[in-house]
């Protein structure tokens, strides 16, 4: 089964290759949710779209190693309610 992305840099549907085809892996990086305030589900799009990304590699036969970037806000919406925000 192929696998076809959209590359926003050609505007263009490409076929997915990784780097090492007979190694069938794939490793990749993604930002996850950056939460200021109080969640909603737009702060967590990022965390879905690369989730389901990873699945879809998996369920195709890929062995894939996923990093995800989770930010640590809390000292600024601890700040934000010391301020008498939020």
């Amino acid at each position: 089964m192929q696998l076809n992305l959209y590359n926003s840099l050609t505007r263009k549907m490409e076929l997915f290759t990784p780097i090492d085809p007979e190694n069938k892996q794939v490793t990749f990086y993604s930002c996850g949710p950056t939460v200021y305030d109080y969640a909603h589900i737009g702060n967590f799009r990022a965390f879905l779209n690369a989730d389901v990304l990873r699945r879809t590699l998996e369920s195709i036969g890929y062995d894939v190693k996923q990093v995800m970037n989770i930010t640590d806000v809390g000292h600024m919406t601890e700040d934000n309610l010391a301020d008498g925000g939020g």
